[in-house]
């Protein structure tokens, strides 16, 4: 039984010699090697790719980040440009408001310079006639301290209205019980200190 596997084995060997499969065998081997290796070649051109791939991401998610950052930090510059041009701009508000004011009581002080200029003069141009002093005292009072008094009340009683920015207030004080250092303080409450 050996024999005949020898046999068969040997006539296997002729067989194959003569259908020239050893060359196929060979020609398969060379293009499983050319294969291979260009499996081989194929497999590290896609990992390079695959790593500049890799790289670009990482590039670009790094740009990312940083323009994030600038964009963050620009914002909080934004915002504090905001909030000082809110002050700026309260303050401007709060300075014109002062502004127009002052401006007010510019116009207010004129016109009272020029009310005094006008009085001087009446009073120049009265000198030349004569006029009882008593009158000119009472007229240059009531320019001063805004009082308007009645004249026709008994001699201890003082009477008039006193004229203030915002309203008339009645005077009637009676100069008997009272002393003369307080009625003058009473008056002299009447007088605005602001200019």
């Amino acid at each position: 039984m050996l024999q005949d596997v020898m046999d068969t084995g040997e006539s296997m060997v002729k067989i194959l010699k003569s259908s020239k499969a050893d060359d196929e065998l060979r020609k398969v081997r060379e293009k499983q090697q050319c294969f291979f290796e260009r499996h081989l070649d194929t497999k590290k051109t896609i990992t390079l790719v695959l790593n500049g791939v890799v790289q670009c991401e990482d590039e670009a998610s790094q740009k990312l980040l940083d323009m994030e950052g600038q964009k963050s930090q620009a914002e909080r510059e934004l915002d504090s440009l905001e909030q000082e041009l809110l002050q700026c701009t309260a303050r401007s508000q709060n300075m014109d408001s002062e502004l127009q004011f002052l401006q007010r009581e510019l116009e207010s002080l004129r016109d009272s310079e020029q009310e005094l200029q006008t009085l001087q003069q009446e009073v120049d141009d009265d000198t030349t006639e004569v006029i009882p002093s008593a009158i000119y005292v009472a007229q240059l009072y009531h320019k001063v301290t805004k009082i308007k008094w009645e004249y026709d009340t008994e001699p201890h009683v003082l009477r008039g209205v006193h004229y203030g920015a915002d309203l008339a207030t009645p005077i009637n004080i009676d100069t008997s019980v009272r002393s003369r250092c307080s009625v003058s303080d009473e008056l002299w409450n009447f007088v605005s200190t602001e200019w």
